[in-house]
């Protein structure tokens, strides 16, 4: 089976705590929100303690147009994948030997939060040496769901060419994104919720020249799932001025009643039950998204435990978020033959499932 051979995360630099943000949102919406003071309780209640963002606080005091912010999106998103990239291939945690950016024969690059064409995958192959054969997936629009689903095409692209090596990247620049003049609820909990993140996962086939440091985990088999008639749950809204947040306050009740027997079912595929799962890797979509997946699959409070801890640390940075969870997981599990399953759901509105196996 193909394997997840290395992760690496990237942090942008501008660290944030959740009361700061809490006080600059109240500010700037304070005279056009109604009943504000009792809404901002969303920020506390979400139980994220800090976020991470690529520009500081005050640029969102200013106005700037979907071309600015477009602009610095391409920039930064280049900028941090070549980062993320780097550090993924170079992992001793995870990896024997250095990996060449030569030696990666395809590049998967998810992203939601900004426009390129190119992609931004052909960009960020001026910056690094990769060989001229690589193949390109750019992935665009499936926000939060995405990290799992690059890492399902890598799968299904490993399975046909089982000695090579795929790169998933992840890059979500949420902050740029921000409305400073939508004053709808849906900006204001995307406003205590998003934030920015990288990920980089390397993976490959079953017979690619790579060796590991430490166990990691095989890729069993994935599955997706689509629910009809769902376009507003969440997405974009796109307007002249930018990319506006749908953040419907229907998702945990959809995830209580739509994800377990989507789970179920895909166990059942496998000849597995959810009782022989040891590892949750979820994104973390919110408090109330990590307490539905609780609910739904009848899971412990440590399943959700690291999940919970990249949001805390981090916020929801969409596509990238679930494979901080990963990254988590993969540098703590010491035993073999256990099952992980590496979740997220995202626009569509759809599911991704992941079934992992550390193997002896």
């Amino acid at each position: 089976m193909p394997k997840i051979v290395s992760v690496s995360t990237y942090q942008p630099p501008y660290t944030l705590h959740q009361q700061e943000i809490e006080q600059f949102t109240k500010t700037i919406f304070q005279n056009n929100i109604p009943q504000l003071n009792r809404l901002l309780k969303v920020f506390e209640n979400g139980e994220i303690e800090k976020r991470h963002f690529c520009v500081p606080l005050e640029w969102h005091k200013e106005e700037h147009t979907f071309e600015e912010r477009n602009q610095l999106y391409i920039q930064l998103a280049v900028d941090y994948s070549v980062k993320a990239i780097q550090k993924c291939l170079q992992n001793e945690m995870y990896l024997k030997r250095p990996i060449s950016t030569e030696e990666i024969d395809a590049i998967f690059f998810v992203s939601s939060t900004g426009i390129s064409t190119p992609s931004i995958d052909a960009r960020i192959m001026n910056q690094l040496t990769f060989s001229d054969r690589i193949k390109r997936l750019p992935i665009w629009g499936l926000g939060c769901v995405g990290g799992a689903s690059g890492i399902s095409r890598a799968y299904d692209y490993c399975l046909a060419h089982p000695k090579e090596k795929v790169l998933v990247v992840c890059v979500e620049l949420c902050s740029l994104t921000f409305q400073r003049n939508d004053f709808s609820k849906s900006n204001l909990v995307g406003a205590s919720l998003f934030a920015d993140g990288v990920a980089c996962a390397l993976v490959c086939g079953d017979e690619a020249n790579v060796e590991n440091q430490k166990m990691v985990p095989s890729i069993i088999r994935t599955a997706s799932k689509w629910m009809p008639d769902s376009e507003d749950v969440m997405g974009w809204d796109i307007k002249n001025d930018g990319l506006h947040v749908i953040f419907s306050k229907s998702i945990p009740t959809i995830i209580s009643k739509w994800l377990g027997p989507f789970i179920e079912s895909f166990f059942e595929e496998v000849g597995l039950s959810i009782k022989d799962l040891e590892h949750f890797i979820a994104h973390p979509g919110g408090k109330k998204v990590l307490l539905a997946y609780k609910e739904a699959l009848n899971l412990s409070d440590q399943h959700i435990k690291l999940s919970r801890k990249v949001l805390q640390e981090n916020g929801n940075m969409s596509s990238p978020t679930v494979l901080y969870v990963l990254d988590e997981y993969m540098k703590r599990i010491k035993k073999g033959d256990s099952y992980g399953l590496l979740v997220a759901l995202g626009p569509g509105f759809s599911g991704e499932s992941v079934l992992l196996q550390w193997r002896e």
